[in-house]
């Protein structure tokens, strides 16, 4: 049948013979690959009268299952015995076969690589303002100068181009990603390139991708001579296990680990890796570095904001830089995605400005784009303990409108009124304490008002009971009493001996016998009376100090 089918497309018999033998003889297209492949470069003996041999048209034999083989209409001259021979091809098709050589293989199509250096690429306009703006080498990073100052760790390993492996820590939209891909560039561009840049990101990979990673790191390494640079973005995102499987790697250099955290990596990264990377911290920009950024992308014709409005013009209003400058909260992305946004809403009203061809971006157009002040507040994360901890301290120091404004921050972020209720509960104690000892009764009402009403009823009741601890007097009497005690307690420094006998309970005759609660004396009956209740190793010791000398008046 196969041999019948490469017949009928029009291949000698020993040909044909031939590719059956080399292809296993079952499938007549490897066979055809075959042919195809040996007559893309025919030599002069290819065929036995030394003739080259012209490949036939085979478009006519490739149809769909459901359709049926168009017939060559047959001469009349021709016999039953001519049917295995080949006709001969007509004038046409020698002219096509004579001026398009046939290829060698059917072409396969591969997926596009992805750039070796990740800043090569072009710029699309698919792209939103805040990827095309990212800064490309160190010198273009802006709101980082210590991290990044002339004789700092980052400077002089590119100098040197030894990357080390590195955590950068810091708040959303401060350059993390920016800073990593930039420090591959800067480095490459010293004179060597010895290094590419591999990017994951924990929210979408696995320890799967991570190996895959790292295996083409090595064939890399061994077929370039050049290292990888695999950077993971939001690594607090892995486990403790997945996080391991960065320590051999690490260690024996197949990759410069970079990874990226908004998470404090003393609580989320595991000890092993902390020692094998050093913990490099950004800080939030400043106003002024957002406004910066803002106006390079206002003026950047390439890819900054003109590109996102095509052939319009764009003229935005220093109000309007002023404004998301000073309301993101120092992210840069937010800050850059809200100016493109009001661009595009300004865009939207040149079409009934009559002839205009420029989007002018104004202050209300800020506004609307930003709609509210972004707060940076994680109600599990760094900031969460940042906020209870200012708010802490500023009751602490009797600062009531400090105290105010730290507990509306936690609010508005998103915070459990019942958890600062709680909080303000122990406060009561540990900072009041015997100062006012009404203040508990205060936090405890609060805490269960909170309980009944919620959020937003509430707020003014936390408020009011934050404002009375925070004029209360204080005093940590209590507080010192208790850790004084446990100290003593858990180092055995009265060897933690046995209740003395007089002031144990002897409800049996046994125990009166053994001489239980012997010599103790009922203090109402004589209050005058001297006896001692400590254990005699501990005789003289003093716990709580009161009349507090330390207790203040607010």
């Amino acid at each position: 049948m196969e041999m019948e089918q490469l017949l009928s497309m029009g291949f000698p018999s020993e040909l044909a013979a031939q590719a059956l033998a080399a292809t296993g003889g079952k499938s007549t297209v490897k066979a055809t690959e075959w042919i195809l492949s040996q007559t893309s470069h025919p030599h002069p003996n290819n065929s036995p009268n030394g003739s080259s041999f012209q490949q036939p048209k085979l478009d006519r034999f490739f149809h769909f299952p459901s359709s049926k083989p168009k017939q060559e209409p047959s001469s009349p001259s021709n016999s039953p015995t001519q049917t295995t021979t080949a006709p001969p091809p007509p004038p046409h098709h020698q002219l096509l076969s004579a001026q398009t050589p046939p290829p060698s293989k059917r072409p396969k199509v591969f997926a596009p690589s992805p750039p070796s250096n990740p800043h090569n690429h072009t710029i699309s306009n698919d792209e939103p303002l805040s990827e095309r703006m990212r800064p490309r080498t160190i010198d273009d990073v802006i709101g980082q100068d210590l991290l990044l100052s002339q004789n700092s760790l980052l400077r002089s390993a590119i100098r040197c181009s030894r990357i080390p492996s590195i955590i950068l820590w810091g708040p959303p939209g401060t350059g993390k990603t920016s800073i990593a891909r930039a420090i591959v560039t800067s480095a490459n561009s010293q004179g060597s390139s010895s290094y590419r840049f591999v990017s994951l990101s924990a929210v979408t990979c696995g320890v799967k991708d991570v190996r895959d990673a790292v295996e083409d790191a090595r064939k890399f390494k061994l077929k370039n001579s050049k290292r990888t640079v695999l950077f993971l973005d939001e690594v607090h995102r892995f486990n403790k296990s997945q996080q391991d499987s960065f320590l051999p790697v690490i260690e024996d250099g197949t990759i410069v680990f970079i990874g990226a955290t908004t998470e404090n990596p003393s609580f989320h990264l595991v000890t092993p890796l902390l020692s094998r990377c050093r913990v490099l911290t950004l800080s939030p920009l400043k106003p002024h570095n957002v406004q910066t950024i803002l106006m390079r992308a206002v003026n950047d014709p390439d890819k900054g904001l003109s590109k996102s409005l095509g052939s319009l013009g764009v003229d935005v209003s220093e109000d309007a830089v002023e404004f998301l400058s000073t309301n993101c909260d120092g992210d840069a992305r937010v800050a850059l995605n809200a100016l493109e946004i009001s661009a595009a809403t300004a865009a939207a009203r040149v079409g009934s400005d009559g002839d205009s061809r420029l989007a002018s971006v104004a202050l209300d157009d800020a506004k609307e784009a930003l709609q509210s002040k972004h707060l940076a507040y994680d109600r599990a994360g760094e900031e969460h303990y940042n906020l209870i901890s200012a708010l802490h301290k500023s009751m602490r120091g009797s600062d009531a409108d400090a105290s105010i404004y730290w507990l509306v921050r936690m609010l508005e972020g998103g915070e459990q009124p019942l958890y600062i209720a709680r909080r303000l509960v122990r406060f009561a104690s540990e900072d009041v304490g015997l100062a006012d000892p009404l203040a508990l009764n205060q936090a405890v009402a609060c805490y269960q008002a909170c309980h009944f009403l919620g959020m937003p009823e509430c707020n003014v009741i936390l408020a009011q009971c934050v404002a009375y601890l925070a004029l209360a007097p204080k005093s940590i009497s209590v507080y010192r009493a208790m850790g004084a005690a446990q100290k003593v307690v858990r180092e055995s420094v009265g060897q933690n001996e046995g209740v003395p006998l007089h002031l144990r309970n002897a409800p049996t005759k046994l125990m009166k016998e053994l001489g239980y609660g012997k010599d103790y004396i009922y203090t109402p009956d004589n209050p005058t009376a001297n006896q001692s209740f400590l254990p005699p190793s501990l005789q003289g010791y003093k716990f709580l100090d009161w009349p507090a000398s330390n207790a203040n008046n607010g």
